[in-house]
């Protein structure tokens, strides 16, 4: 039997008249790597957002590890803090690098954090700019202090929309390894929104298409990738849809 995680079931997430998402079913087992691929707009943020709490859906309701999620039940504060996210364009305090790792852990009340920042910004490979001031960092550097502010708080699940946009080869190398030795060393769920489909076929334990809103297909990365059931799947691996 899988280990479910989440367990969503008809979401419907709407602004205004605007529907932006639109899903029947979904579970996330934990432990895995789920990647999320799909064209600009097909509503991948958006569920990042609802699986972080950071949004209610409109309708239908988000299981997460024992409790219940919907527009008429906030997820108790305990389990939202089991969850983080590292954004593409990451906001770094105009403070030193250090102190921006540490930042999460001072929210959460821990004061025996000095440990656990080394150990964190030794992990991102920045234990040398620990002191220099974070806004001073190239792209590839400030994306991996974000990466070392949420690997510090141990989170049960790691959600991360495009950590590698528009970084260079090497950077994208050093994050892709960050994030495989965090699922296999400490089993932490992680789930992938990436517009890199060799991205998601090389870390993803399952592959999930979005379009319009809803879910296509979801499936075992190397079933994804080499036999989709749905034409549009395959379209959109062969590069015939528009990322």
């Amino acid at each position: 039997m899988n280990d479910e995680l989440y367990r969503l079931k008809n979401i419907t997430k709407a602004y205004g008249e605007r529907h932006v998402l639109q899903i029947d079913a979904l579970t996330i087992e934990r432990g895995e790597i789920l990647a999320l691929v799909g064209p600009s707009g097909a509503g991948k943020s958006t569920l990042l957002r609802l699986l972080n709490f950071l949004e209610v859906p409109t309708h239908g309701r988000i299981r997460f590890q024992n409790a219940e999620f919907s527009a008429s039940q906030p997820m108790p504060l305990s389990l939202r803090r089991r969850v983080t996210t590292v954004f593409q364009r990451p906001f770094l305090l105009n403070r030193s690098v250090s102190a921006n790792v540490r930042y999460g852990l001072r929210l959460r009340g821990r004061r025996d954090h000095t440990h656990a920042v080394e150990q964190a910004l030794e992990q991102v490979g920045l234990a040398n700019l620990a002191r220099q001031p974070a806004r001073t960092l190239s792209g590839g550097e400030a994306q991996r202090v974000a990466l070392a502010r949420a690997l510090v708080i141990r989170p049960d699940v790691l959600l991360l929309d495009e950590p590698t946009a528009n970084l260079d080869p090497q950077n994208i190398a050093l994050i892709e390894k960050i994030v495989a030795d965090l699922n296999q060393q400490q089993g932490t769920t992680l789930v992938l929104v990436t517009h890199n489909i060799f991205q998601a076929r090389r870390l993803a334990k399952r592959a999930a298409l979005m379009m319009d809103g809803r879910i296509v297909e979801t499936a075992v990365t190397e079933t994804f990738f080499q036999n989709p059931r749905d034409p549009r799947t395959a379209a959109f691996i062969r590069g015939d849809i528009v990322y």
